[in-house]
């Protein structure tokens, strides 16, 4: 079993990587979306999802790793983090069935408040008022953006919200455990145990896609499950789980973007003013992060000396 990564202090570099992994999770949430309407069950979708980044994490880490890829220094959170993760997924999927994706992704980003206070809690993790003003902010311009207001009540969205409370979850395991796992046994551990669980529910109602794109879309959604986990592990590695809380709200700006390419969803008015908001929101953050970091650096630098 190859060494953890510790921990480090780069905050920077765990913000960017989060915004490429919620690049990741948008594709997901997309292909999901497609492969249900064009007639696939949920079941087979989410399978699917687990499968291929069960096969895409084994082919890039055990070649490198061997076998101890798979030995974990915490099996019992990594158990528990799995789930986590499996959970929320099925929630996810059941409610895209029935919800355009703003409304999900709208539900969604209440995570960072959660996340917040599940790292204060759990974590021991300090914010201040100032990155506590800019993730409301941040989620207000979100909300500027969907106005979920605006949509029927849908008893789907009780999916949505238990998919929240289970991703939030899985997000404060995954910063509890950076520097005790590696990326590698944290990703066969997570997408092993949930194609495990849902090979005997996604086989059963197994449906052939019928044209390319369905199987494109059914073969690269493990991938980006694997590429979005993976880049998320990594960067709560560099960063507190708190300050990566807030990038969740740039998965608006992916998800109004595919809504529009994919499934031929107009931006309005409202989407220019929200995203704007959201931008500034994030601009603030990261340089709030990158004061805090040359502050630490100079006070090592002056003990030093």
């Amino acid at each position: 079993m190859a060494i953890p990564q510790i921990r480090e202090d780069e905050p920077m570099l765990g913000l960017g990587l989060m915004a490429l992994a919620l690049a990741m999770f948008t594709s997901i949430d997309t292909s999901a979306k497609w492969l249900i309407l064009s007639g696939l069950p949920v079941m087979q979708v989410v399978f699917a999802r687990y499968a291929g980044h069960f096969l895409t994490s084994a082919l890039v880490f055990v070649p490198r790793e061997g076998l101890g890829a798979f030995r974990s220094n915490a099996p019992k959170l990594q158990l528990l983090r799995a789930g986590l993760l499996l959970a929320s997924t099925v929630f996810n999927f059941a409610a895209l069935k029935y919800l355009p994706i703003t409304i999900t992704t709208a539900i969604y980003f209440s995570s960072p408040i959660i996340i917040t206070i599940l790292s204060v809690i759990f974590l021991s993790e300090r914010i201040g008022g100032r990155r506590l003003a800019a993730i409301l902010v941040g989620f207000a311009g979100v909300m500027v953006v969907v106005q979920p207001w605006g949509a029927a009540f849908h008893l789907a969205m009780f999916f949505s919200l238990g998919g929240l409370l289970c991703a939030s979850s899985y997000f404060v395991l995954t910063r509890r455990l950076a520097g005790v796992e590696n990326n590698s046994t944290s990703q066969l551990w997570a997408a092993g145990i949930a194609t495990i669980t849902l090979a005997p529910f996604g086989l059963a109602v197994w449906v052939w896609p019928q044209t390319g794109l369905d199987w494109l879309f059914l073969v690269m959604i493990g991938v980006f499950g694997a590429t979005g986990h993976g880049v998320a592990v990594a960067a709560h590695r560099f960063a507190d789980a708190s300050s990566l809380a807030p990038m969740t709200y740039i998965q608006v700006i992916y998800a109004t973007t595919s809504g529009y390419f994919i499934f031929g969803n107009l931006p309005t008015w409202a989407t220019a003013l929200g995203t704007a908001i959201i931008i500034a929101s994030g601009i603030y953050i990261w340089q709030r992060e990158r004061e805090l970091m040359l502050q630490r650096r100079r006070v090592e630098t002056a003990a030093l000396t």
